[in-house]
């Protein structure tokens, strides 16, 4: 599903990973991360894809919302379990998003 963003400018917090073998407990995790984030003030919307590469693009509204959802504590202990058991390799970019278009 494509996000319903607002009018430009916003951010962009793009997690791009390549999963480990280790499958234990990451379905749950993700689905609750996802449903966390969207509880967050200044949350926007995400987008996520895994066809080998996993990419999951997830907007807010500032950065200080991006912030906060780094800092959160449930978030921060899924961050460490993803570090230690679920991606062989991932990479975190935030960018600011200045125009968007599309049909």
């Amino acid at each position: 599903m494509i996000a319903e963003t607002p009018v430009p400018p916003y951010y962009a917090v793009i997690f791009t990973s390549l999963r480990s073998e280790v499958d234990a407990g990451y379905a749950a995790v993700a689905e609750r991360m996802m449903a966390l984030a969207a509880e967050q003030p200044g949350f926007l919307g995400v987008e996520s894809a895994r066809e080998g590469l996993g990419i999951t693009v997830s907007y807010w509204s500032d950065l200080e919302a991006v912030r906060r959802w780094k800092a959160q504590a449930e978030h921060r202990e899924a961050q460490r379990m993803g570090r230690e058991r679920w991606y062989s390799r991932y990479r975190v970019r935030i960018a600011r998003v200045e125009r968007e278009y599309g049909a």
